[in-house]
């Protein structure tokens, strides 16, 4: 070989050489940083996988709620006008207690069949009355009005009922108003 190919083959071989060298030192750098990007993604998913999990579970709780808050506004949506319509009831019920001697048979008949065909209205909505003769005093349910002795009866006994309390689906809209045993 002539000398000038010679030195062009050396040149390449050291070009050749020097690129490989290069080749080697960028390859290990784009594995470290290959594994160092995978690590971060890997990372990442799993923080966008529990962001996901937990935006479903905000999601179903969400549902939920609003389930039970349009549940609860059919249930007790007439809570406001029932209460408005208990004074009417207490004021038949005050009618029917005092009569007079005087009053005739079919005006008391007929406030009896108002009152009958109200509370029958009422029992539709769920409202149930509260009347507590001879039960156990329940705070949730009664207001003591009054104590008063009875060898009769036991202690925390009811005695008298002096207004009838109401409950719309277990809730209860008025106490009944009672005097209790204390013996």
């Amino acid at each position: 070989m002539s000398k000038n190919k010679q030195e062009d083959k050396n040149l390449i071989d050291e070009e050749l050489e020097a690129s490989t060298e290069l080749d080697d030192t960028s390859t290990e750098e784009q594995l470290e940083n290959d594994t160092s990007e995978l690590d971060d993604t890997a990372d990442r998913i799993e923080v966008l996988e529990s962001a996901l999990l937990r935006s479903s579970a905000d999601l179903d709780n969400a549902i939920k709620r609003s389930i039970m808050e349009v549940d609860k506004a059919h249930k007790y949506g007439v809570e406001k006008l029932l209460n408005e319509l208990l004074p009417v009831i207490d004021n038949l019920e005050n009618a029917l207690n005092n009569f007079s001697d005087k009053t005739s048979v079919e005006d008391k008949e007929g406030i009896e069949l108002t009152l009958k065909s109200f509370e029958s209205a009422l029992d539709k909505f769920g409202m149930r009355p509260i009347y507590p003769v001879d039960e156990e005093f329940n705070p949730e349910k009664h207001e003591a009005v009054t104590m008063t002795k009875d060898e009769n009866k036991k202690n925390n006994q009811i005695g008298e009922v002096f207004q009838r309390g109401w409950e719309l689906h277990q809730r209860v809209i008025r106490p009944a108003r009672v005097t209790v045993i204390k013996n």
